[in-house]
C-alpha cells in the first residue's frame, strides 16, 4: 500500500468516507484493490484481465511499465471478488458560514498540511507563485525552478525568493535537455500527447537536477490551482466552453474531477526522475476546506483563489501573495521550445498535432 497506513484505509473502506484525513492512498489491503478517491498514487491493472475476476499480484502494479498492457485503475474504486466498483465520491458539503470563517479555515488546513511535511531530504519545486511561496515560506528546504534564461518563471522564482530572503537555484532548460527527456518522460507516462509531455518536462528537469544533488524527495504546490479557482475557466463559468457547470463553484468540482488523471502523469515523472512528489495542499483537509468555497471566495472579478491568498497573507508579502502564475510549460517556456524544435525537425504547424508527431519521432 502506499501513502495512508492500513488501518487508516480499512477504516475509509468501511466508512466510505472519502476525505478520511489522508494524502492519498493505492494499493492492496488483504486482497482488495483500492485507490482514494483524487488518485493521488498512481494504479494500474492489465487490461486483459475482465473486470469482474479477481486479480493476481503480477496483474496490477503502481508502475504502468510492469504490466503487459495497463489500464488505470479509476480514482475512488475498489476491486475484489465482485469486480471493480466505486466506493468513494467527492462529498458535497455546505458554504462557510462566514467569510472570516472561510478564510481561517482554510489557513489552519493549509499551514497544518505544509508544517507536517518532513523535511529531511526535501527540496521544493518553487515557481514564485503564491502556492509554491507557502511551501517556501514555512518548510526549511532548497527551492529549485527550471526554464529558459529569459522565462517568466526565472524571473518570478528569483524575485519571490528575494522578497522571502532566500535563493533559488536554477535548472536552466535547453534544446538538448528537452530532447533527452521528451521520449523518458513518454516511456514513464505512457503518454506522447503534446500537452501532458509540455506539463511534464519542467517537472521532471526540475526532479533530475534535485535528485542529483542527493534529494530524493520534492514538494510541490499541485492541486491549489483546482482546489481554490486559479483556472481561466472556472471564472469564467458558466460562459466558458470548456466547462460544463453553470456556476464558479461546480467549475471548482469538474476541474477537482481532472487531478487524478493529472497527477497520474506527474507522479509517474517525477519518479522516473529519481524523486517522491511531496504535494501538501492535496491533503485531505485541505480538500475538505476547499470545497466549502463559495463562488466569490473562489473567484472575485479579476481575481483568482481569492480565498487562498487571503490566507496566504499570514505566511507571505502581499506582493507574492497577490501575484498570478502561468502554467509551468509556458511560464518555463518549455511549450514554446518543444514546438520551435518540433518545426525545426520537419514538423510543421500546418500539420496535425505537429508536437505530438514529434514527440512520437524521438520516443520511435
Amino acid at each position: 500500500m502506499q501513502g495512508a497506513d492500513a488501518d487508516t484505509v480499512a477504516d475509509a473502506l468501511a466508512s466510505g468516507d472519502a476525505l478520511s484525513g489522508t494524502s492519498g492512498y493505492a494499493g492492496e489491503l488483504d486482497g482488495t484493490l483500492v485507490r482514494d478517491v483524487l488518485g493521488r498514487y498512481p494504479l494500474f491493472v492489465e487490461r486483459a484481465v475482465s473486470d469482474e475476476a479477481r486479480l493476481d499480484p503480477g496483474q496490477w502494479s503502481h508502475d504502468p511499465t510492469t504490466l503487459a498492457d495497463p489500464q488505470s485503475f479509476p480514482a475512488g474504486s475498489v476491486r475484489d471478488e465482485r469486480g471493480t466498483r466505486q466506493r468513494w465520491s467527492l462529498p458535497s458539503l455546505d458554504p462557510f458560514d462566514t467569510r472570516e470563517t472561510a478564510v481561517e479555515q482554510v489557513r489552519a488546513a493549509v499551514e497544518t498540511s505544509i508544517d507536517a511535511v518532513d523535511t529531511a531530504s526535501l527540496a521544493i519545486a518553487f515557481s514564485g507563485g503564491v502556492d509554491s511561496a507557502l511551501l517556501a515560506a514555512r518548510l526549511d528546504a532548497p527551492l529549485y525552478v527550471a526554464g529558459f534564461p529569459d522565462s517568466h518563471d526565472v524571473e518570478a522564482a528569483r524575485s519571490a525568493a528575494d522578497l522571502l530572503g532566500t535563493e533559488v537555484r536554477v535548472v536552466e532548460l535547453t534544446h538538448d535537455a528537452i530532447e533527452r527527456a521528451v521520449p523518458e518522460i513518454a516511456r514513464a507516462t505512457g503518454r506522447t500527447n503534446a500537452m501532458d509531455v509540455q506539463i511534464a518536462l519542467p517537472l521532471f528537469l526540475v526532479a533530475e537536477r534535485v535528485a542529483a544533488d542527493g534529494f530524493d524527495r520534492l514538494a510541490l504546490g499541485q492541486g491549489a490551482d483546482e482546489l481554490f479557482g486559479g483556472y481561466a475557466k472556472v471564472a469564467k463559468a458558466p460562459d466558458d466552453p470548456r466547462v460544463e457547470a453553470d456556476t464558479v463553484r461546480g467549475a471548482q468540482r469538474e476541474v477537482i474531477a481532472s487531478l487524478p488523471d493529472q497527477l497520474e502523469r506527474d507522479v509517474l515523472a517525477l519518479r522516473a526522475a529519481g524523486v517522491e512528489p511531496v504535494t501538501p495542499l492535496l491533503h485531505d483537509r485541505v480538500i475538505g476546506a476547499a470545497l466549502r468555497l463559495d463562488g466569490d471566495l473562489l473567484v472575485d472579478g479579476e481575481t483568482r483563489k481569492v480565498a487562498l491568498r487571503a490566507a496566504a497573507r499570514e505566511s507571505l508579502p502581499d506582493e507574492i501573495a497577490d501575484r498570478d502564475k502561468k502554467a509551468a510549460q509556458y511560464g518555463s517556456l518549455a511549450a514554446r521550445e518543444l514546438d520551435r524544435l518540433a518545426r525545426q525537425a520537419g514538423y510543421k504547424r500546418r500539420m496535425d498535432d505537429h508536437v505530438t508527431q514529434y514527440v512520437e519521432s524521438l520516443v520511435e
